[in-house]
């Protein structure tokens, strides 16, 4: 985790989208949103979270990995670069390479573009926009001394599983107590796999399990 980075805190999150409005004013990438606001059961809840880059660095970001024109360059401080407009080829490696479904490609453009943690403003000390207007604190950004010093008790999770695989990040997440001292699940359930819904699968298996669109149910 980096020094000075963002801690998102699900809990605190309104769903206002005053970060989203904010993320469109960074000039890097004015008139678009690098955030995904994401509404975690619509039409059930009103409970909401934002999605940032989560700047991975386990050993090096997924998405600068795959990158075959290293357009994705990572900073000495661990910022992972939104691509080099001079050399990225909008082949969607990143998109399907990040773990957290962070990157978006401007068709149009043929341009990768993400967060790249205001890096214009943080490099000389500023908070990112987001963190700069969430009115809750949602989105806080300082280092980890301070986040505790603010919220006593406070606990946080740099390292999320992906089945057999653990990712390791430089932005943190606010978890219950109970469970920062393992991997946070990453991603979200499969519920449907070639049109069935799988919910309804596991809960008709009976003993045997059977095979969906060649996908084992179990």
């Amino acid at each position: 985790m980096m020094g000075r980075t963002i801690f998102i805190d699900p809990g605190r999150c309104i769903g206002c989208q005053a970060c989203v409005s904010a993320c469109r004013e960074c000039d890097s990438h004015r008139g678009k949103s690098m955030i995904h606001l994401d509404y975690t059961e619509p039409g059930m809840s009103v409970a909401s979270l934002p999605t940032v880059c989560m700047h991975c660095e386990d050993p090096v970001a997924p998405c600068a990995e795959v990158c075959p024109a290293d357009a994705i360059l990572v900073t000495a401080d661990g910022v992972v670069q939104q691509a080099d407009t001079t050399r990225c080829i909008g082949c969607a490696n990143c998109v399907n390479a990040c773990p957290f479904g962070v990157p978006k490609i401007d068709l149009q453009a043929k341009l990768q573009m993400k967060c790249n943690l205001c890096y214009d403003r943080t490099a000389y000390g500023l908070a990112p926009m987001c963190a700069t207007v969430c009115p809750t604190g949602a989105l806080f950004y300082g280092t980890l001394e301070e986040l505790q010093a603010e919220r006593p008790g406070v606990q946080v999770a740099d390292s999320f599983a992906f089945g057999d695989v653990m990712v390791s990040t430089g932005v943190a997440m606010v978890v219950p107590a109970d469970k920062v001292q393992w991997p946070v699940p990453g991603g979200l359930p499969v519920v449907e796999i070639n049109g069935v819904d799988m919910r309804e699968a596991h809960s008709n298996k009976g003993g045997g399990g059977r095979r969906v669109g060649g996908v084992d149910v179990r």
